[in-house]
């Protein structure tokens, strides 16, 4: 097991590497000066080109790599462009909205997805298994944009349950903090719970056609032990692999997510970067995301041990 960590983490740092050098590439490739952004529409030539020395990006592009690439390797982000701050300091501002909607929109899916899933294979071909494959349909059909001003229209607007939009810290109290959350993690979560419920009822359906279900059954045991002691306990390797897939997926999301309701999180930092072409804050957001995203995979690997003891690395 140890090894596997071991194997697994070196593995991540060749990756890292090449994210690196695909965004820093791609950001200086792709059309828009920086300096012409935070100079102005006004601005002269003159005052461009000063701009663009006190960036460094006067410099050959292989040169501010490499001035990047060593401050990075002792942890250094760099410093924002456009808000005159270092990195690391801006990314730990907005982490906590971000990590907030995120679990709780990963909760609210598997706390919904899993049951739902299991009941329509216990029930398959029964009504609720037919509402359940509709709402896939519709859950992976529908934009979270869509969703999100549908939700607001109806929940915010019409009938004024829970605000418009928003943030309030965790410090600020646990009630605001939560009514300000549950729209947009309910917004956030349609997609995922459909996606969780399918999976989560093709692997309890395959299992419910195994042997050692009918012998269970046979024994006398009720059908809820039947159903969660062994049919989703053994259906629980696919249902953690897709359940890490909608972790990683959430990046996305959440980028949409937090612009629509103004939540200042990471995914809002993500697209005031991008407009305010911030090449500092955009690579280090998305080194933070790879990261994430290579740590979700390694997790989900090491849960397949707990799941099934069959399975030895």
């Amino acid at each position: 097991m140890l090894s596997f960590l071991g194997r697994r983490l070196l593995a991540t740092l060749p990756v890292l590497l090449i994210v690196s050098v695909l965004v820093f590439g791609i950001l200086r490739l792709t059309p828009g000066d920086p300096a012409a952004v935070l100079a102005g529409d006004a601005a002269t030539n003159e005052q461009i080109a000063q701009i663009r020395s006190g960036l460094g990006l006067d410099r050959s592009i292989p040169e501010q790599f490499a001035i990047w690439f060593g401050r990075l390797l002792v942890g250094d982000l760099g410093q924002s462009f456009y808000y005159k701050t270092d990195v690391s300091t801006l990314i730990a501002q907005r982490l906590e909205p971000t990590l907030s909607l995120a679990l709780l929109t990963i909760v609210i899916a598997v706390a919904v997805a899993v049951p739902l899933g299991v009941l329509a294979a216990w029930r398959f071909g029964g009504w609720l298994d037919r509402a359940l494959m509709a709402f896939s349909v519709l859950g992976f059909s529908v934009p979270v944009f869509v969703l999100a001003y549908v939700l607001i229209w109806l929940v915010s607007l019409k009938l004024g349950w829970l605000p418009v939009q928003g943030y309030k810290r965790l410090a600020d109290g646990a009630g605001p903090w939560l009514v300000h959350l549950i729209l947009p993690a309910v917004t956030l979560s349609i997609i995922y719970i459909a996606l969780i419920a399918r999976v989560t009822r093709a692997s309890v359906l395959d299992t419910l056609g195994e042997d050692y279900i009918r012998t269970a059954r046979a024994k006398g045991l009720p059908e809820k032990a039947v159903l969660v002691r062994h049919a989703l306990a053994n259906a629980a390797v696919p249902i953690a692999t897709v359940v890490g897939i909608g972790i990683a997926l959430l990046i996305g999301g959440v980028v949409v997510t937090e612009s629509v309701y103004a939540i200042p999180g990471l995914g809002r930092l993500t697209v005031d970067a991008v407009l305010a072409r911030d090449f500092p804050t955009i690579q280090g957001l998305i080194l933070l995301f790879s990261f994430v995203y290579v740590l979700i995979n390694l997790l989900v690997d090491l849960s397949y041990v707990f799941f099934d003891p069959r399975i030895r690395y």
